[in-house]
């Protein structure tokens, strides 16, 4: 015993030059590895244990990593806190300083844990299917008030962390209790962020969007990508992004396509000469349609719409599954049809007429075509035309 006490002494000889402050860093240090070896390897006992259940213990162990390893190290080093002696001021505000961290811990855990939740509940709607609304929709909801609740959950951890301080507690009692006008200004301040965040709540409830509804905003077509709790991120067909506040969407109209359904109707509008065979570019379009993947067989029509500039304007109707697929079908019909017509119909293709000299029945004949027949009203106009030029 006296050799083992002698030994003691000469150990605490050697080292008393060193400051206490460095020995109590020192001590909390050591119990935040030893706390953080040891928590390691139980994790990895826990993760080898998740495998074994599915995918979703092994999620809940991966999320619940951070947050576990953040609590754990605050206990140690509040039970630590007494042996490294410090002095008691500064030992009171490290200890003010890990309930703190405690408090940020939790909502941590509440964040993770509520991602977690949404991930899972999100896992049984797949939205890679021609008919997704309703996947749309749960997915629309849940992400927004998920987002919604996890700000919240930031706002109250951060607070609950503050109102800990007696100071910033002292200094919110007497700005709520004779500042007014401060108050005031940080509630204009912070207007937009409330706005946006109702409107956020809005917006999951009522529905006028989801995830991957077709819309036209601002003049701009595209997809609505990723819904925020202060924006959205449109999608722009040649795959730029236009950014909009979730106010707009609340404020101001806009077009959405896919409201009701992912089905559309793609239409393809052709200028054409008043020769045009229409019964015969019917008959194309459903040649074309007919065993193509981008069509639903639905809808399939060609309709003389106007008679602008003398032409005929045909449009054609197609219906697909969903807007990326109308799309792609009406180019192809486009194309398909402009073909069709070059090739068997030249003469249906727009032109321009004008008459210069002559007769209208030579300008008939030129282009090919028919003119009135003998006996006809316009015979007689084209005879006295012809007559009045001759004169001239």
């Amino acid at each position: 015993m006296n050799a083992l006490g002698s030994a003691e002494q000469k150990v605490f000889v050697a080292f008393a030059w060193v400051p206490q402050w460095m020995v109590g860093i020192a001590v909390l240090v050591g119990s935040a590895v030893v706390a953080l070896v040891l928590y390691a390897w139980i994790l990895r006992l826990f993760i080898r244990l998740a495998g074994r259940f599915g995918t979703f213990p092994q999620a809940l162990v991966d999320r619940a990593r951070g947050p576990v390893a953040a609590v754990l190290v605050i206990a140690v080093l509040g039970a630590a806190l007494p042996a490294a002696g410090f002095s008691s001021a500064l030992t009171a505000a490290l200890a003010h300083a890990l309930l703190i961290g405690f408090v940020l811990a939790l909502g941590w855990g509440a964040v993770n844990a509520l991602d977690l939740a949404a991930v899972q509940y999100l896992g049984r709607f797949q939205t890679n299917v021609p008919d997704n609304l309703l996947a749309r929709k749960h997915l629309t909801q849940v992400n927004i008030l998920k987002r919604a609740a996890q700000t919240l959950i930031v706002v109250v951890a951060v607070s609950g962390a503050l109102m800990t301080i007696p100071a910033v507690r002292q200094y919110g009692v007497s700005l709520f209790a004779s500042a007014g006008a401060a108050g005031l200004v940080v509630g204009l301040s912070a207007r937009p962020l409330l706005s946006n965040l109702i409107a956020g709540i809005q917006l999951a409830l009522t529905q006028p969007i989801r995830i991957e509804d077709a819309v036209v905003v601002e003049g701009e077509w595209g997809w609505i990508e990723t819904i925020t709790s202060t924006y959205v991120v449109i999608r722009i067909w040649d795959l730029r992004r236009l950014i909009v506040p979730l106010t707009y969407f609340i404020e101001k109209p806009f077009q959405n396509w896919t409201h009701q359904s992912a089905d559309l109707l793609g239409s393809v509008m052709l200028n054409v000469d008043y020769t045009v065979p229409v019964d015969r570019v019917r008959e194309k379009l459903k040649e074309i349609v007919t065993g193509n993947p981008l069509w639903d067989g639905k809808v399939q029509v060609v309709q003389v719409t106007d008679t602008p500039n003398n032409m005929v304007q045909l449009r054609a109707l197609v219906s697909a599954r969903n807007s990326g697929q109308a799309w792609d079908l009406r180019c192809e019909v486009r194309e398909k049809l402009i073909a069709f017509l070059q090739a068997e119909y030249p003469h249906a293709l727009p032109r321009q007429r004008a008459e210069i000299g002559g007769s209208l029945q030579d300008a008939y004949a030129e282009g090919g075509l028919r003119g009135p027949a003998a006996g006809h009203p316009q015979q007689a106009r084209l005879r006295e035309r012809a007559q009045e030029s001759a004169a001239d």
